[in-house]
Parts: C-alpha cells; sequence; structure tokens
C-alpha cells in the first residue's frame, strides 16, 4: 500500500481537530493530533509529519512563539489555521517563518488544497514532478506541460503563465492584478481586457465547453480560480 501523507493537526479545541480530521482522512491523508504546544513539539519528534496545520490560541503558549520552534524541529510545511485575522498576526507568524495562513472559519475544500500545495512543492524541493489536475486536464509544473484527455495542449507563454499562476494555488482565487503582474512584470499599464481576451482564448483550449467553463472560474471583479479535481 501507498504510504500517505502525514499531517499534524494543532488545537486546543477537540471539535476544530475532528473537523479538519475527517476532511483530511477523506482525502486519504494520515492524520496526528496535538491540543497544546508541548504536545506538539512531541509530536513533531515522534511523527515527523510533512505538513503542520497550526492554531495559534494554545493553553500553554502562544502559536506565535511556537512557530520557530516547529520550523526548527523539522522541515515540514507550516499552516496557520487562526481565528486571528489581523494583519499585524499574519506578517508576524510569516515572518517567524510559517509557510502559509488559513482565517478561521474555514472551508474544508480550502484547506485540502493549501495541504496539496504545501505536499507539491516539497515534492518540488525534494526532485519530485508536482502536477495538478482539473477536470480532464493535467498541469505539469515541473514539466511545463499540459494536456487534455492525455494529449498535450500548445499554449503561448502569457497563457502558460496564466495557467501556471492558477495552478500554484488551486482552488484559491488569485485576484486580476496579481495575474497581470505576473504575466506582464513590465507593462506598468497592465489592463484587464488583455487579460481577459487570454483567460478566453485558454477556455477554448482548455474547457470541454467554454461557454460554460468548469476548470478556470470567475470571480466576478475579483479574478480567477482553477478548479481542481477532489480526488
Amino acid at each position: 500500500m501507498k504510504p500517505r501523507h502525514k499531517v499534524l493537526i494543532v488545537d486546543d479545541e477537540p471539535h476544530i481537530r475532528r473537523l479538519i480530521q475527517a476532511a483530511l482522512v477523506r482525502a486519504d491523508y494520515a492524520t496526528i493530533e496535538a491540543g497544546n504546544a508541548r504536545d506538539t513539539l512531541d509530536r513533531m519528534r515522534e511523527e515527523r509529519p510533512e505538513v503542520v496545520l497550526l492554531d495559534l490560541g494554545l493553553p500553554d503558549r502562544d502559536g506565535l512563539e511556537l512557530v520557530p520552534l516547529v520550523k526548527k524541529e523539522s522541515d515540514a510545511t507550516l499552516i496557520i489555521v487562526s481565528a486571528r485575522d489581523a494583519t499585524e498576526e499574519k506578517v508576524a507568524a510569516l515572518d517567524l517563518g510559517a509557510d502559509d495562513y488559513l482565517t478561521k472559519p474555514f472551508d474544508t475544500d480550502e484547506l485540502l488544497a493549501r495541504v496539496r500545495v504545501a505536499l507539491r512543492n516539497r515534492m518540488t524541493r525534494g526532485g519530485g514532478v508536482p502536477a495538478v489536475t482539473a477536470g480532464n486536464v493535467t498541469i505539469d509544473l515541473l514539466e511545463r506541460r499540459i494536456t487534455k484527455a492525455g494529449k498535450e495542449v500548445h499554449l503561448t507563454p502569457k497563457e502558460y503563465a496564466v495557467v501556471a499562476q492558477l495552478a500554484q494555488y488551486p482552488g484559491r482565487v488569485i485576484t486580476h492584478d496579481q495575474i497581470m503582474a505576473q504575466v506582464w512584470p513590465l507593462d506598468n499599464e497592465r489592463h484587464i481586457e488583455y487579460l481577459r481576451v487570454l483567460v478566453r482564448t485558454l477556455r477554448q483550449k482548455l474547457e470541454d465547453d467554454p461557454q460554460r467553463p468548469q476548470i478556470i472560474g470567475n470571480e466576478i471583479g475579483i479574478g480567477y480560480r482553477l478548479r481542481v479535481s477532489t480526488d
């Protein structure tokens, strides 16, 4: 049997741990749990998880103090999952070494997407080949290769840049400004209509029915997201 990826859930509220644990198990992850800072460090040493989901409101120690200790203990990807939504809290956590930050209440699909991204990034660092599947389209970010129903799809450099940026954060909305800054980095006057034209062309190439897109979703007035497969 193929070994499952191991995720450590750190939260002092049992019902939150159960919620996250249930979502992860359905997605075929192995889970470990801890309810305080002391147990977290013990589980880190014993279990060597690949991803740690850390709440900041722990009973025996502030979660921010735990961030550098977790990063020192292992190379696990650290995702903060906290009700603290102030910008300074997020900046502090990221500056201390956290890899990502998800605010409560959260959607479990988004949480799973963040975990998938974390594992793909680990695979990349280790020389693996991360691939994202959306419908019958597979996006291989390492090989820079896109296939639809097993057949390679040829994209222009700018088309690929849009798809690759969406695929780096599957399931998450990437804003128009973020995409345009990546695709047109030297253009001081970026026009959203250029992006809309690119996305229409991409849908012609990737979607079974471009008029009813199922792969590249549109968040009106905000940006686009890649709708990834959940299996």
